[in-house]
């Protein structure tokens, strides 16, 4: 096909579906150690906790923000030890998709996209806050989404 064939068939919006990250950001990020620096005398046995949220929100047109929460509360014994929070959000141009796709990519692709930053400012909080280093594994977004879709199914049938 010529060139002005190409040109034509992408101003009739022929062309195929569109990914594109347009931004990568920090939306909120914090960190607290309440019981520090008594904490630090204590045996390290800590117990993890992590929790994970995603959010994501219709810009304008194709945009959206996609916003990826991750909270870390470690605790010793009854006492916490810290709480390292950080909300990594990024920008999407997202066209030409179906629902189903669009949904799948904003529910688990792009959050797939935003944990290595999000997994980064949690290990530097933590560091920072004088703790030992704290990796946190990968998450397979695309089993949290899928678990989700089948919870929402599930809630739709039981009303």
């Amino acid at each position: 096909m010529s060139q002005a064939g190409d040109a034509s068939m992408a101003e009739d919006g022929a062309h195929g579906p569109e990914f594109a990250i347009q931004r990568i950001y920090v939306k909120d990020s914090s960190f607290e150690s309440p019981e520090s620096p008594s904490i630090f005398r204590e045996q390290w046995e800590p117990k993890v906790n992590i929790d994970l949220q995603t959010s994501s929100n219709l810009l304008e047109g194709d945009v959206y923000e996609v916003v990826l929460g991750v909270t870390v509360t470690v605790k010793i014994k009854e006492k916490t030890a810290f709480l390292a929070e950080t909300k990594q959000a990024g920008i999407f141009s997202i066209g030409q998709f179906n629902d189903e796709q669009r949904n799948q990519l904003l529910g688990s692709f792009c959050p797939n996209i935003l944990f290595p930053y999000a997994r980064e400012t949690i290990t530097s909080l933590v560091t920072r806050g004088g703790f030992p280093q704290l990796y946190l594994a990968p998450i397979n977004f695309d089993a949290v989404y899928q678990q989700q879709m089948k919870q929402h199914q599930e809630g739709e049938t039981a009303n």
